[in-house]
Parts: C-alpha cells; sequence; structure tokens
C-alpha cells in the first residue's frame, strides 16, 4: 500500500484540528482518498431520545473519548481511580490504550485536589505519559464529580 505526502499531511492536519475543537475531520474535509476513512462512533448519549454525544469516535487512527467523571460520594482519590478506570475501559473498546494516549484534559471541582488527583494520575499512562491540561472548572464539574477526564489517542497498530 503506497501512501503518498498528501494523505500523510491531510491525516495530520484532521488530527490536530480535532485537538483545537475543530470540526474539519467530521466534516469530511480530509477524507483519507486511499481509505475512505470512516467516522466510527462509540455509544451515543440520548437526552430525550435526541443523539446529545458519543462516548467515542474514531478517525484518521485517533480516538476522541468524550469526558469521564465521576458521580458517587466519594473523594478525590476514589473520583480520579474511577474515572482513570473508565477511560481505559473505553480506549480500549475503541481499539486503544492507556500507552497510546496523546493528550488528556483534566478538569477539577477545586484546584485544591490538584496534588492528590496527581498522586493518582502518576504512572497510569506507561513510559511516555501524553501531554495535559488541568483546569479548576469554575462553577464545578457536571453530576458533582469532583473530577472529569477527556482524551485524544492513537489506534492500536494493526
Amino acid at each position: 500500500m503506497k501512501t503518498n505526502r498528501r494523505t500523510i499531511f491531510k491525516k495530520i492536519i484532521a488530527g490536530t484540528a480535532g485537538l483545537f475543537g475543530l470540526t474539519i475531520a467530521n466534516a469530511g474535509v480530509f477524507q483519507n482518498e486511499e481509505n475512505n476513512d470512516a467516522i466510527n462512533t462509540g455509544d451515543v448519549i440520548l437526552d430525550q431520545e435526541i443523539p446529545l454525544f458519543s462516548s467515542s469516535q474514531t478517525y484518521g487512527g485517533l480516538v476522541y473519548i468524550a469526558g469521564k467523571g465521576a458521580h458517587f460520594e466519594g473523594d478525590i482519590t476514589s473520583h480520579t481511580k474511577h474515572v482513570l478506570d473508565e477511560l481505559k475501559k473505553e480506549l480500549e473498546k475503541a481499539g486503544s490504550s492507556m500507552e497510546r494516549v496523546l493528550k488528556v484534559n483534566v478538569y477539577l471541582n477545586d484546584l485544591k485536589d490538584y496534588k492528590a488527583m496527581n498522586e493518582v494520575f502518576r504512572g497510569k499512562f506507561g513510559k511516555n505519559p501524553p501531554v495535559r491540561t488541568t483546569i479548576a472548572a469554575a462553577g464545578g464539574i457536571p453530576g458533582d464529580s469532583l473530577v472529569e477526564i477527556d482524551c485524544i489517542a492513537a489506534l492500536n497498530d494493526k
């Protein structure tokens, strides 16, 4: 299978667009001409029977995982562990793994939980941890979770 520079460039642009929240890939502007890549969607979350968001989407060798929260009583340690376990399950279901995560966004209910969250987070992504942004969300996290995490990962090599 021959891969030309144009195809590679299109995949890089489409993947990078997703990092910035653009919908270029979803609009089909950068469709792989050789493989006719499709957008594969994980579980769709419904709100009053109307699709609200997908739990994951794959495109161009990447998987985008929606934010996961912990919606039960507990502390930041138990919430972070639960969220990372949920991310792991979603990544594996989509054909990836924690070791293939490239980018993580961590949203904390309170910045004072940063150190305790890091204690659980540390080492969960293998020898080459992903780039990460961590913020304290103004107004809190939906569903009373103390932490929410989303990520972008490379799909496993086939």
